[in-house]
């Protein structure tokens, strides 16, 4: 076993995961159901899979729709997509005990090799859903438009604690009747500085301000890994 890296630590004292030499960024996609968490996969997968090797973690209570799903859409090698069966509240097994997204994670680093970049992608929850800092290395967390220009301001940690706020499907924003200045304004008053993205996935390219973003923490990572070895 080679030794870590360091230990990072978040704004409210929790541990970061212990990094190792050759692993890959670890990025957490959380959000109530039906807000499009698994066709944002699906796009930074059709977007990102030409430069980076990506392996993906979907968690389902009792199934594994989610990761049949983008098997079926070809996102990536089917090898390369394992689904976690929690059979219980999603948040349990990416923050209470982490340990089959562990094994699901080592099971494929090892059968497929050195990987880039892995997301996680959590069964629909509310919004305390939060990741553990063990399993992850940044966390987005999705709303969409259709729940109403009221979500944001309702906080929550997922809300206020993300590394990146995802408000997917502004396309059906006349037609609910939701005002995105005001999603943006409560937005920014729940998260002072932490960024916020507005986006749409009628066009998969919908997706590219998030995979901008994970391009530019993917780089951040690495060079802060280079740093300290």
């Amino acid at each position: 076993m080679h030794g870590p890296f360091h230990t990072h630590h978040n704004e409210g004292g929790e541990n970061r995961r212990t990094r190792r030499p050759g692993e890959a960024f670890r990025v957490g996609i959380g959000g109530p159901v039906g807000t499009g968490k698994t066709a944002l996969v699906a796009a930074l997968c059709g977007l990102l899979a030409d430069e980076l090797r990506i392996g993906v973690v979907t968690n389902d209570i009792y199934t594994t729709e989610d990761a049949d799903t983008l098997r079926r859409r070809g996102v990536l090698p089917a090898e390369r997509i394992a689904a976690v069966q929690t059979g219980c509240c999603p948040h349990t097994a990416i923050r209470d005990d982490i340990t089959a997204n562990l094994d699901a994670i080592e099971d494929m680093e090892q059968r497929e090799g050195p990987l880039d970049l892995l997301l996680l992608e959590s069964g629909g929850d509310n919004l305390t859903l939060t990741f553990s800092t063990g399993l992850i290395d940044v966390q987005l967390f999705v709303l969409d438009v259709a729940g109403g220009d009221k979500v944001p301001r309702k906080g929550g940690p997922g809300v206020t604690r993300s590394d990146l706020l995802v408000i997917n499907k502004t396309d059906l924003a006349p037609l609910v009747g939701a005002d995105l200045d005001v999603m943006a304004r409560d937005s920014a008053a729940q998260r002072g500085e932490l960024p916020v993205r507005f986006i749409s996935l009628v066009d998969p390219a919908g997706a590219e301000p998030i995979a901008a973003w994970i391009l530019h923490e993917l780089a951040h990572w690495r060079a802060d890994a280079g740093a300290v070895v």
